[in-house]
Formats: C-alpha cells, sequence, structure tokens
C-alpha cells in the first residue's frame, strides 16, 4: 500500500510541474500581448495626437460673416443656366435676446443639454457616440455639439470623415475662445435649415404659425425645436404624424432634463399639431426664385440624401430641370381657362423616358412655394386603373408569357373570399374578349382575374422593380383600389419602363452636387432591367390603343394624331360609407388620372379636389388629365424629333382565332370579327389553325366569259369553278342578265359551268353574274358585259300571210301596204280608218278606232313584236 501510495503522490507532483511548465508560457505571452496592446494604444494616442494636430493645422480660419450667416447655394437648369439662389436673402434674424427661455429650453434639451457648461466638444456624448460607432459602424452616431453645427457649415463638405471631424472639434474649441455662449446659441438660432427654403426660427415662426416667437404656445416651440434634424421629414404642413411624433420626443427631453414638469409635457402633447398653423391661402412663402415646384422637388431629393443641410454650405446644385418643359407646364397650368372649375387642382410630372430624369414639375394651379406638391406629395390617393399594366398585364406577359390575345371572360365575380362584386364602369360585363380589348377599355373583372392567375407575389416582385415599394398586394390593386399608392412622379418614372425597352430608371432632379473646393457628389442612379424588351413592348401597343378610336377606348381625348404615344387612364371610387358620409352624388368619383408616354417623354397627370370629400362630379373633369396631357405633351414635343416605338426581335405578330382554346391561327374560314393580329413572345405563337369553323360560303366563280355568236344570234357564257370546302358538291350557279338598265333577271339555275343566250338585240348592253349556290349560302359573284354593235346584220324575218287573196303594194317598193281592215305590214300602215302599230313580226289587226292587232302595243305607229322567250341550250329552268 505505501509503494502504491508513494506512486500516486509521484505521478500528481509530475502532473502539477506540467502543469507549471504549460502556464509559465501563458503568463509569459500574456505579459507580451498586454505589453503590446499598451504600446499600440499609446503610439496610437500618439498617432492620434499627432494626426488631429495635423489636420487641425489645415483648418480654416474662422470667418464671422460665414459663421452668422448662410452661404447662398445655387441652382443650375439642364443647360448649366442658374436659376435659383438659397440663402440669407428671406431670413429674419432674432437677437439672443429676443429668443423666448423656453425656446432655447426647448432647443437645448433637443440638441445640446450641457451646452453651456462644455468647451465646445461634450466629453460624454462623444464617448457615447464612439461606443455606438465601434459597434455599429463608424457613422451610426453623431456627437456634434451646437457649437460644432455653428462651424461644420463653414466646410466644404457634409460627410464624416476624419479629417472634417477633426477640423470640426478644433474650430468648435476655437470659436468658444472667441465668442460668448450666447454670441454662438444665435449663431446657431438664426442659420439652421428649419424646412426648405425657411432658415432660422424666426423665418419659420412666421412661415408655419405666422406668430413671432414670443406668441408660439409650448407645443408649438416643441415642433420647431426638433424640426433641424430632418427639416423636410418634420414639416407639419406636409407631414403632420411625423412632426407629431418629434414634437412629443422633444416635449420628453425638456421633461427628462427638467425643463418643464411631466404635467406640461403630457398637456403639450395633446393638442392638435394642425390647430395653430397657417391656413395655406394665407401663408407667405419665400420669394425670389423661379420654378418653384420643381426647386421644392430637388430640396425634397436632397434630404431624402441625407444632404439636406449641405444648403449652408454654399453648395452649387446641377439639376436636370428642362426651363422649355417647365414653361410650358407652369403656361398650362396658370391659365384657369384650363380647368373645368375654380378650385380643381392637378398634379403633373415630365420625366425623361429613356434617363429618368425630371425634367418639369406641376405642383400645382398657381404654385409658389405651396408647402403641398400634388407631384411630389400625393402619395395617399389611389391610382386606379393607371395601376393595370403594372400590377396586371405587364406581369402576366412577363411570367405567364401571354401574348396581347390572350382571352378572359368578362362575367360577373367577387374577390377571392368576399362577396363584393367587383363592378366595370358601365356595369354591364361583354363576355370573352382579348386582354388587349380588356385593357384598352379598363374592364375590371378581366383586371382581376389577370392578376389572380399570375399572382399576388409574382406581381409585388413586378412592380418592386418599377420603383414601387410595397409589403404585400391585395386582389382590389388589382384595379388601382388596393394599398399601392403612389405620386405622378413615380407613376411616371415606371410607366417610362414600358417606353424605355424595359429599363427602369428610379426618377431624379439632381445631376450633381458641386462643393466649394470642386469636388462633386454624383446623384445619377443605377438603371435596372426591369422586364423583358418583349413585355415592354406588347404593353406598349395595348396602350397605344388606349388613344385610338376603337369602340370603347379609355383614352381618346388624349389621342395625339402625329406622336406614338402609348397611355392608360384611371380613375377611383368612393366607398358607399363615403357616398353617404359625405352626401355625395352618384356620379361622383375623388380622382381622375392619365398616365402616358413616348420614346422621349413619360407624364403622369393627377386631377382632382385638395379634400378627398370635396368630389369630381362631371366628365369634364374627369377628362382634365387628358386634355393637360394632350397639351403638355404636344408642346414639348413640337420642336425635337419623337421616334416611333420599335417592335423588337423577341415579338412576333400571328393572326388568331379569337376565343380558340387553346389559342389557334385564324382559318381560311374563321369570321372576319373573329381574326385578330395579335403580338407574341417569339417561340411562343401557335401553330395549329383552328378548325372550329369550316367553309360554310361558296368560293366565287371565276374566268367568266361572254362570247357573241353573230350568226346564230346567241351569247355564249362560260366560267371556271375550283370551289372547295363543305358543300362543294351541291353547287350550282345562278345566272342573271341585265339588259341597257333594267332590273336584273335570273335566266338560269344549273349545275354546269356554261349557258347559252338566244334572241340578242343589237344596239343593246348585255350584263351577266353568275353567282355560286350552295343551300342558302351565296358566294360572291363574276361579272361580265357585252355591248352588241348595231352593224351586226339582222336576221331575215319571213312577212307573215295576211290570209288575203290581194295584197296591196301602192307605194311600189314591193311591200304589200295592207288592206283596208288593217293588216299590218313592215310600216305597220293600216286603213284611212285604222293604224296598225306593230314591227317586222307584228299584225295589226286594226278596226275603224285604230286598235291594235295581235299582241302589238299602240306607240308611234310601229308595231311591236310579241316577247321572244330566252331559251338556254342546256339545262335550263
Amino acid at each position: 500500500m505505501t509503494e502504491k501510495r508513494r506512486s500516486r503522490e509521484e505521478l500528481k507532483r509530475q502532473r502539477e510541474q506540467q502543469k507549471r511548465a504549460q502556464r509559465k508560457p501563458l503568463k509569459i505571452w500574456t505579459k507580451r500581448i498586454l505589453l503590446t496592446l499598451v504600446a499600440i494604444g499609446i503610439v496610437g494616442f500618439l498617432s492620434g495626437v499627432g494626426l488631429f494636430a495635423y489636420y487641425a493645422s489645415s483648418a480654416p480660419e474662422l470667418d464671422e460673416d460665414l459663421l452668422k450667416d448662410p452661404i447662398s447655394s445655387e441652382f443650375y437648369d439642364t443647360n448649366g443656366e442658374l436659376f435659383a439662389k438659397i440663402g440669407a436673402e428671406n431670413r429674419k434674424y432674432v437677437e439672443y435676446d429676443e429668443i423666448p427661455p423656453e425656446m432655447v429650453d426647448a432647443i437645448l434639451a433637443t440638441e445640446d443639454v450641457r451646452f453651456f457648461d462644455h468647451f465646445g466638444i461634450d466629453i460624454w456624448r462623444l464617448g457615447s457616440a464612439v461606443v455606438a460607432n465601434l459597434t455599429q459602424g463608424f457613422g451610426a452616431q453623431g456627437a456634434s455639439t451646437i457649437t460644432q453645427q455653428v462651424v461644420k457649415n463653414s466646410f466644404l463638405s457634409n460627410d464624416k470623415q476624419l479629417k472634417r471631424k477633426a477640423q470640426e472639434a478644433w474650430l468648435a474649441i476655437q470659436l468658444e475662445q472667441h465668442y460668448e455662449k450666447e454670441e454662438i446659441f444665435e449663431m446657431y438660432f438664426n442659420k439652421i435649415l428649419m424646412s426648405g427654403r425657411i432658415y432660422g426660427f424666426g423665418t419659420a415662426a412666421e412661415y408655419f404659425y405666422g406668430k413671432e416667437l414670443s406668441e408660439l404656445s409650448l407645443d408649438e416651440m416643441a415642433l420647431l425645436a426638433g424640426m433641424p434634424q430632418s427639416p423636410n421629414n418634420y414639416n407639419p404642413f406636409k407631414y403632420p404624424e411625423n412632426a407629431k411624433k418629434r414634437r412629443n420626443i422633444v416635449l420628453s427631453l425638456m421633461a427628462q432634463h427638467g425643463k418643464i414638469s411631466e404635467s406640461e409635457a403630457e398637456a403639450a402633447k395633446k393638442a392638435d399639431v394642425t390647430a395653430g398653423l397657417l391656413p395655406e391661402d394665407q401663408r407667405q412663402g419665400v420669394t425670389g426664385t423661379k420654378y418653384d415646384a420643381f426647386l421644392d422637388v430637388v430640396l425634397t431629393e436632397l434630404e431624402e440624401n441625407g444632404d439636406g443641410e449641405l444648403l449652408a454650405d454654399g453648395i452649387k446644385v446641377y439639376t436636370t430641370l428642362d426651363p422649355n418643359a417647365q414653361t410650358v407646364v407652369e403656361d398650362v397650368m396658370n391659365n384657369s381657362e384650363n380647368f373645368p372649375t375654380e378650385n380643381i387642382q392637378s398634379g403633373v410630372s415630365v420625366i425623361d423616358t429613356k434617363s429618368g430624369q425630371i425634367k418639369a414639375i406641376g405642383g400645382g394651379r398657381d404654385y409658389a412655394d405651396r408647402d403641398y406638391n400634388f407631384a411630389q406629395d400625393l402619395t395617399s390617393r389611389s391610382p386606379g386603373s393607371t395601376l393595370k399594366p403594372l400590377v396586371d398585364y405587364g406581369p402576366a406577359i412577363e411570367n405567364l408569357k401571354w401574348s396581347t390575345g390572350q382571352t378572359i371572360v368578362d362575367e360577373r365575380m367577387t374577390y377571392s373570399g368576399s362577396d363584393q362584386v367587383i363592378r366595370n364602369w358601365d356595369e354591364k360585363y361583354n363576355g370573352t374578349m382579348t386582354i388587349r380589348q380588356a385593357l384598352y377599355q379598363s374592364r375590371n373583372v378581366p383586371a382581376v382575374k389577370t392578376l389572380q392567375s399570375v399572382g399576388l407575389e409574382e406581381s409585388q416582385a413586378f412592380i418592386s422593380k418599377l420603383g414601387i415599394d410595397v409589403d404585400y398586394l391585395v386582389e382590389s390593386d388589382a384595379i388601382g383600389g388596393g394599398r399601392v399608392n403612389i405620386s405622378p412622379i413615380q407613376m411616371a418614372a415606371s410607366y417610362a419602363a414600358f417606353g424605355n425597352n424595359g429599363v427602369y430608371n428610379d426618377p431624379y432632379s439632381i445631376k450633381e452636387v458641386v462643393f466649394r473646393d470642386g469636388s462633386k457628389i454624383s446623384y445619377k442612379p443605377e438603371s435596372v432591367v426591369a422586364m423583358n424588351d418583349s413585355t415592354a413592348y406588347m404593353v406598349t401597343d395595348i396602350l397605344r390603343d388606349v388613344l385610338s378610336n376603337k369602340p370603347g377606348a379609355s383614352g381618346q381625348t388624349a389621342q395625339i394624331t402625329w406622336l406614338d404615344v402609348a397611355g392608360k387612364t384611371g380613375t377611383t371610387n368612393y366607398s358607399g360609407d363615403e357616398f353617404a358620409k359625405y352626401n355625395l352624388p352618384s356620379t361622383s368619383v375623388p380622382d381622375s388620372w392619365f398616365a402616358g408616354y413616348t420614346t422621349n417623354y413619360s407624364i403622369a397627370i393627377w386631377s382632382g379636389y385638395s379634400k378627398r370629400s370635396e368630389p369630381i362630379t362631371t366628365w369634364d373633369e374627369r377628362l382634365l388629365p387628358q386634355k393637360l396631357f394632350k397639351t403638355i405633351m404636344s408642346e414639348i414635343s413640337a420642336d425635337i424629333e419623337t421616334p416611333n416605338f420599335t417592335k423588337p426581335s423577341s415579338v412576333v405578330e400571328a393572326t388568331i382565332e379569337v376565343g380558340s382554346d387553346p389559342l389557334r391561327l385564324a382559318s381560311d374560314y374563321t369570321p372576319n370579327e373573329l381574326r385578330q393580329t395579335e403580338l407574341f413572345v417569339k417561340g411562343t405563337e401557335p401553330q395549329q389553325v383552328s378548325e372550329v369553323y369550316e367553309q360554310t360560303t361558296p368560293d366565287a366563280p371565276t374566268g367568266l366569259k361572254a362570247d357573241y355568236k353573230e350568226k346564230e344570234n346567241v351569247i355564249n357564257l362560260s366560267w371556271d369553278y375550283k370551289g372547295k370546302g363543305k358543300g362543294k358538291k351541291n353547287v350550282q350557279f345562278e345566272v342573271t342578265m341585265t339588259v341597257d338598265a333594267d332590273a336584273p333577271v335570273v335566266i338560269a339555275t344549273t349545275d354546269s359551268k356554261k349557258v347559252s343566250v338566244s334572241n340578242i338585240e343589237p344596239g343593246r348592253n348585255y350584263t351577266f353574274t353568275v353567282t355560286a349556290v350552295s343551300n342558302d349560302a351565296r358566294s360572291d359573284s363574276a361579272s361580265v358585259s357585252l355591248f352588241i354593235d348595231q352593224s351586226v346584220e339582222e336576221p331575215e324575218v319571213e312577212v307573215p300571210d295576211t290570209g288575203f287573196e290581194e295584197d296591196f303594194d301602192l307605194d311600189g317598193d314591193g311591200i304589200p301596204d295592207g288592206d283596208n281592215n288593217g293588216n299590218g305590214n313592215n310600216n305597220g300602215n293600216g286603213n284611212e280608218n285604222g293604224n296598225g302599230n306593230g314591227n317586222n313580226n307584228g299584225n295589226g289587226n286594226g278596226n275603224n278606232n285604230g286598235n291594235n292587232g295581235g299582241t302589238g302595243e299602240v306607240d308611234d305607229g310601229t308595231l311591236l313584236p310579241p316577247e321572244l322567250p330566252i331559251n338556254p341550250t342546256e339545262n335550263s329552268q
């Protein structure tokens, strides 16, 4: 046992020695790593200090004018011409002593709560930002104080590069050393961008509320204090819900930092965010700029790209504005004669079809810095049937390879899982039709059926490539009454992809931003292939018909005969509850749309009233978008070449039999009303010919000839017949004759291909027609005419025996003249008591009163023969 215990103890000592041996290198490496990290930290600190010092040394000098006043930014059109400047020109400057203390508290609680305590940089806030940047990535959170915000707008760019941040921090420290806190706050208060072209809190108080700062309520001060973080997004005129949320955050921060009580914050949060805002007709916008509606779109684009604050940097913004197109749009929009009522509004977007560049904007009638731009901000109104090409038929052609001749049944139906009946605009159902007809006539039932065939997810994926983002679709989106709401700008951009061979470009109004040091930011988006060129062209070809004169075409008012234009109408509806709530006439609709395009321009127009409760009730109002489109598109296209849409090689044509299932080529016997030439994706066109219809109408005879035989005094008719199809063996031929201008007479019905007509009279024109007849069906007729010349020698006519022993030849011409009883001869001369009319063949047995004899008619003293029968030589009836 002792030996065993000794062995175990030795083993234990060996294991402990091994562990100590292993721990020794670990300790050594741990020490080395720690020393290395310390060394790196020291080097890094020294390097950081050195780099900071280097960057700080290259910082610009403080300039009081630049610190106090916004530097004007300049805006240029597509030709490089200046059209607007934004800066301190319209600003109201407020001294610090005139700023209400509550306004100061609201701003400090939101932007820089330790402003009066730090030296230009807030160390505590900086530490929090460092942690956020390490965990979430550089630039995830800023730590700028009010002092830093004042100085950063004197720099040449707005990025978060280390050099700029270092210079910003250094200048903030310098600013604190040269100016009092109150002076710095005053700079911020008057220089900060509040919204659009509004700089400074004093200007904003007048613009939004029509008040002096001292007249603002607590909730109004809080709203203004929260705006600089995102000036356009928190604009209470445009986005009251966003402004309310931001205001309430400011009120909570004020309570959190002891600026107000919790009860005061809660009371202010209950205030209606729109209650104190100026009514639209009392607002006084910033003046001195041209093309206000377009400029507002540019400012919004800067804001959405996170560059709104650049306006204070004195930037140059090169835009896509076409001054000619913009002038046309504004002239049309400002002419009251173009509008059917005084208050109806419209929003217009003109976009370059190929590039997506916004060329002109109609923000509204007599637009001048309005706070609601109907071309850009109209995102809460349904687009109606203008969605049908985007949501229904485009995806069907793209995914299902439908042709434009795909047939669908327009019939009474309900939405899936619902008892809500889908109605067409005319309250009718027209049965089987092609999707071409369904789209250009804007039928609702076929549109819903098409979306059902495509599938909601596939349709959503299709429109997402056209710049339309929505979480999910519902079936009512098929007719533009669901979840998709888009602005005229987005509508025009989405339609442009159809005219651009399926390539989509996000709409944009800024080409590039140039800083004072010459550096640039490009705003041009990347193009996206949204669909096949076959889909784009086939949809376009259908949408051409919308503006055609075809029966039921919904966009005829927008037609421009000298331009190759495609487009689509759209009208929305009120719900039953809305009809009752607003007490609306039965003809009421809230919105009317038209979107159309050429190879150069894509234009989308909305018309309606500012309030949904104000309805469109007349056709003049409904047709307004089409009329505006026609005028604008015509004028901006007048002096430029507009190529036609070109069919790509991926598309082929085929004449189909409408209603055949599966789709078949039309046969020779397909009725004309069912024959239609449609477009197909190459390789999907039908190869088989329909056998539904057989030949029921005989072919027409051919090669009809009329040959006059002078000796026999007959006309021989002959013709060919190569008829085919059902009933060929039962064909007979009906022959008619017309002499001069007399009515035609049927002279024969035969199964032969020739007929002889005798007893022909010289000096008359004969017209013969031959028609193939099978049961009750008749062919087209073959016809031939023949004139018999008077010079043709007449056949001898035997003088009939008068029955008298002696004929008198009183005039010596060798022909008996007649007896005392009036028996007529060649001249029809009777005795002195009676005239016998007749010709060579007529016997006029005249009495004392001169009555005709035989069948001769009393006329001019000439005896007419009885009518000779016509005796066809073969198979006459």
